[in-house]
């Protein structure tokens, strides 16, 4: 059996860069920190997963991250790519193709902290059951937060969805069986775009470092008011 790769879209946590839909009530050094947080535990997941290789592709430079230091280590010890594309669309495609290989890709965001080895493994054994050719995670918004494919050019469907869209989910699958492919449906989870978001995922996943860094932040008056 060709290996399966579980691929980590990340952009780099830099303050101002990521997750500016939390801010306000957070500030952009804060959002940042809940950012990285979601990350570090993504790629610990992911690392986790039986039998599965992890690749991240990763948009900007850590050293400019916050919690850099934590996160040199941990992506050290996985496979590191940049993204190439001049869309997220784009970047999507060619992340799929340069990780992929032989093998199935399963590819998820920094969004979903609460992801566990064992719900990426079951996601796995989905896709590489005989008679699937694909796997689409729903996420609550609309949109998915896992794409899996037993070969990795049929990425390119992704080229002609809209992203970031209330029916992007939707239109997903709709692109996905129009060139034939049999999909499989994961659960449903919750993207982490708002505070709110925020946290209902860490009381999802409680023993988190993104489930400890809401709890500091809900510390302070002004995000217990504001929440």
């Amino acid at each position: 059996m060709n290996p399966a790769t579980v691929l980590v879209m990340a952009k780099a946590p830099v303050a101002g860069r990521v997750k500016t839909r939390l801010c306000p009530p957070l500030l952009p050094a804060q959002a940042a920190d809940l950012a990285a947080a979601a990350l570090l535990d993504t790629v610990s997941s992911v690392a986790a997963t039986v039998d599965a290789r992890t690749v991240v592709a990763l948009d900007g430079e850590v050293r400019h991250a916050r919690r850099a230091g934590e996160l040199r280590a941990a992506l050290a010890e996985v496979t590191v790519i940049p993204q190439q594309g001049n869309s997220f669309s784009a970047r999507l495609v060619a992340a799929h193709i340069d990780a992929g290989g032989d093998g199935p890709v399963l590819q998820i965001g920094m969004d979903t902290p609460q992801l566990t080895p064992m719900m990426l493994t079951s996601a796995m054994a989905v896709l590489r059951a005989p008679q699937v050719d694909a796997v689409l995670g729903p996420a609550s918004d609309g949109g998915w937060w896992a794409l899996g494919l037993r070969a990795a050019v049929h990425a390119r469907v992704l080229r002609d969805v809209p992203l970031s869209r209330h029916d992007t989910g939707e239109l997903t699958l709709s692109a996905l069986r129009a060139i034939g492919l049999r999909v499989e449906i994961l659960p449903t989870l919750t993207d982490v775009d708002t505070f709110t978001d925020a946290i209902r995922v860490s009381m999802i996943a409680p023993g988190t470092l993104f489930a400890a860094g809401v709890r500091k932040l809900l510390t302070e008056n002004r995000l217990r008011a504001a929440s």
